[in-house]
């Protein structure tokens, strides 16, 4: 029962703890939030630059 409980500890724990790090990892990159955040700052910019050339940002 000893060495089938440290097989579990030794292994299997760290096989989990790296499969739920592997998990997290795709899941935040297959949201795209970057992508989104980069998206607005583009338009935000395009916006202002927009405002610019029309005279109206008020500066």
């Amino acid at each position: 029962m000893d060495e089938s409980l440290w097989w579990l500890i030794d292994i299997v724990g760290p096989a989990i703890l790296l499969i739920i790090l592997i998990w997290l990892v795709m899941r935040r990159r297959s949201t795209g939030k970057t992508g989104r955040t980069e998206q607005a700052t583009r338009d935000l910019y395009r916006e202002e630059e927009e405002r610019r050339r029309d005279g109206t940002d008020d500066l």
